[in-house]
């Protein structure tokens, strides 16, 4: 534990103390004393201002210790900016239902809804953006130097290069590299103790998948002996599962490898998420899809839809654990054009990083289709295939059947889950990202799912689509 990181967490006790109140009395001056909102919805029963601070001294006090409880004071100094706000809405949350509570007991009969809802809203915003500024503090001393972690990173993999590159670009992240050693062998124990003569080792970083019995005894010999703290890096260029769960199978403890955080109420939670947004979606969007509509019908000849293919054959996608669904967009394209993509035209595929075919500059899609694929908008029937279960809002890509066959076991992976109209992968590069990038991204969100960050992927994808793409 370093004592920068101790001082930091014991400042956030004081500050976030300083922030409920704060955002007490900015909901009380709006609430009694602000003409507009006053006259919208007027004042039944004043509450004294010295009753209502010496309450607020004690929600302050009760605060704390929900937040403790919470982990709020963890000792860190790599949790994210979406974290923290996730830990300080859950706080202040729980913390309103304490206080809640509280008046129901002291039998309270009159409090303001609009200042418990506000008290909400605005302890929030005040408690994070103290806290954000605390962490900001602390990461431009990280910056200078001050209170980092010295690390020795052993490994000569892609997996050791990839935390030294995130490292050296980073230093805000806490972490200054002292050395870094390939060969992990029975001496490596004796290198570990001259570096930390010389410099003071905090941590052991060791990115190497396939160290071997003696290479690890020789580190936590080491880590023993000088009580420092060891972790271990997955390696990033191979197959990993990151969730696991012990269960029991009578008297016999068992690990279970679960493919992704949407199984159980995870896929239930999801699948509401889904039928509500889309629903709301499509309601909201229903005049932009019928402009696109009549500009399709008069821009060229042929269906406002793609759903067949040259032959006739309906068009069908890859979906959740390789089934096929049929599929819907707007038509972008001429008629009877969308086989030359793996015919005449495979020649012009600027995608030779992977299975999929991208051709630049196509010469089969319409004006007006070239405008509708730059801002996404010939996606947006896809609203339909989420409400009725076949697509979810967020997910990797759907690809043809085609593109699919190509790909390799582990790029597989992403057919865990139901494919979506926006995701990691499309709010992160779009079009432009390589293959194993994409794969990548779309492993991390089956593997890490929460609602809300289907909620943040599903904000973010407007603002990205808007820049627009090259088509």
């Amino acid at each position: 534990m370093k004592k920068s990181e101790l001082a930091f967490s014991a400042l956030l006790v004081p500050v976030d103390a300083l922030m409920l109140v704060a955002a007490g009395l900015f909901v009380y001056e709006l609430r009694f004393n602000n003409a507009w909102i006053v006259g919208l919805r007027p004042v039944l029963s004043l509450i004294g201002e010295p009753e209502y601070i010496r309450g607020l001294l004690i929600v302050a006090l009760v605060g704390i210790a929900v937040f403790a409880f919470g982990g709020l004071y963890t000792i860190t100094s790599t949790r994210t900016l979406r974290e923290e706000i996730v830990l300080v809405s859950y706080g202040c949350a729980t913390l309103l239902v304490l206080v809640i509570l509280g008046l129901f007991f002291a039998r309270q009969i009159f409090f303001s809804r609009l200042l418990i809802l506000g008290f909400l809203v605005f302890s929030i915003l005040f408690v994070f953006i103290g806290r954000l500024l605390v962490r900001s503090i602390q990461r431009l001393f990280f910056q200078k130097g001050i209170g980092a972690h010295r690390v020795v990173i052993l490994g000569a993999g892609e997996t050791a290069d990839a935390l030294l590159k995130e490292f050296a670009w980073h230093p805000e992240l806490g972490y200054r590299v002292i050395d870094r050693i390939k060969t992990i062998d029975g001496k490596t124990r004796a290198r570990l103790e001259d570096l930390h003569r010389l410099y003071v080792v905090d941590e052991v970083l060791v990115a190497d998948p396939r160290i071997e019995a003696h290479g690890w005894q020789s580190i936590l010999a080491f880590a023993d002996s000088t009580q420092r703290i060891v972790k271990y890096a997955a390696d990033v260029t191979q197959r990993r599962q990151t969730r696991r769960e012990m269960i029991m199978v009578g008297t016999v403890p068992v690990v279970e490898f679960k493919r992704t955080r949407l199984e159980g109420w995870g896929r239930v939670i999801k699948r509401i998420f889904d039928i509500v947004v889309s629903g709301i979606l499509i309601v909201i969007t229903s005049p932009i899809m019928l402009i696109a509509a009549m500009m399709i019908k008069a821009d060229s000849s042929g269906p406002v839809f793609f759903r067949h293919l040259d032959d006739g054959s309906p068009v069908e996608r890859v979906g959740e654990t390789g089934m096929r669904f049929r599929y819907l967009k707007f038509r972008t394209m001429l008629p009877g054009t969308h086989g030359m993509r793996y015919g005449v035209l495979s020649r012009e595929n600027t995608r030779a990083d992977g299975p999929l075919v991208k051709l630049e500059r196509d010469p089969r899609v319409t004006k007006v289709g070239r405008w509708l694929r730059r801002y996404s908008l010939d996606e947006l029937p896809e609203l339909f295939l989420v409400f009725i279960g076949a697509m979810s809002l967020v997910g990797p890509r759907p690809h043809f059947p085609e593109e699919v066959g190509k790909y390799t076991p582990d790029q597989r992976r992403v057919l865990t889950v139901k494919p979506g109209m926006t995701g990691m992968a499309q709010i992160s590069g779009r079009s432009d990202l390589l293959f194993d990038e994409e794969v990548r991204l779309d492993l991390y969100y089956i593997e890490n799912w929460s609602l809300l960050m289907d909620l943040w992927i599903v904000l973010k994808t407007p603002f990205v689509v808007l820049r627009g793409k090259s088509v």
